[in-house]
């Protein structure tokens, strides 16, 4: 199979399996209880494992950035072309509204069940711009120090983190949101509140990527080269 079609499959499954947990795993906390706090634990927990097991199962071949504003940063620092780049981040909103339409028919809801949940306020907005941050610095540092082989294991501890310190619960993903859109459950978001979170995802990704270049400029030296589970150093 080509090289490229293979990065762009990764990309593709990756982000609809993604996308499949955290839809998935909220609506099976539903029917398991009421109380909120121990849904919300359940949705995070699923997400954190199973983005850890995707980032080890497809960095290698695709740098598993799931995530259109990690693609984003990687065209703007030109480590990735752009026609790549492009495709990468239709593959993660395709992959995004698979997962989201798979996990509704797997517990028998509407394929396409637009949320009706709204998702606003500057609280919320701001919430947003330091999950992504956050996640993009994280990711900066792993790779601009050698460490991408941690990215299993740091990227999703910092998004479960997220999913309690933050206002809007770590979307931090453009394609997620969309996905999550799809799906009238308790991970849902409503189409109305996308773009502006996507907005500030975009905003927090470049607070990120900046404070990558302060802390851990390029020429900083780099003890090791090895792939890591974002950015595509031969993975």
């Amino acid at each position: 199979m080509n090289f490229q079609v293979r990065r762009a499959g990764a990309e593709f499954l990756g982000t609809a399996t993604l996308v499949a947990t955290v839809v998935g795993s909220g609506i099976m906390g539903t029917l398991l209880t009421d109380d909120l706090a121990l849904v919300l634990l359940i949705n995070a927990l699923a997400t954190v494992a199973a983005l850890g097991v995707l980032i080890w199962v497809f960095g290698p071949i695709s740098g598993a950035h799931f995530n259109p504003v990690v693609t984003g940063v990687a065209l703007a620092r030109k480590e990735m072309n752009l026609s790549e780049g492009l495709l990468y981040i239709v593959v993660q909103i395709l992959g995004g509204c698979t997962g989201a339409i798979a996990a509704n028919i797997m517990f028998e809801l509407p394929a396409i069940d637009p949320s009706m949940r709204e998702r606003a306020g500057t609280n919320i907005w701001l919430g947003e711009i330091v999950a992504t941050a956050g996640l993009l610095f994280v990711i900066g540092a792993l790779t601009r120090t050698g460490r991408g082989y941690l990215g299993p294991i740091l990227v999703p501890a910092w998004i479960g983190a997220a999913y309690f310190f933050t206002s809007s619960t770590s979307f931090a993903n453009p394609a997620v949101t969309i996905g999550r859109s799809l799906s009238d459950s308790f991970a849902g978001i409503s189409p109305g509140s996308v773009p502006l979170f996507i907005l500030f995802q975009i905003i927090g990704a470049a607070i990120g990527a900046v404070l990558t270049e302060i802390f851990y400029p390029r020429k900083h030296p780099e003890p090791l080269d090895l792939p890591g589970p974002i950015h595509q150093k031969g993975s």
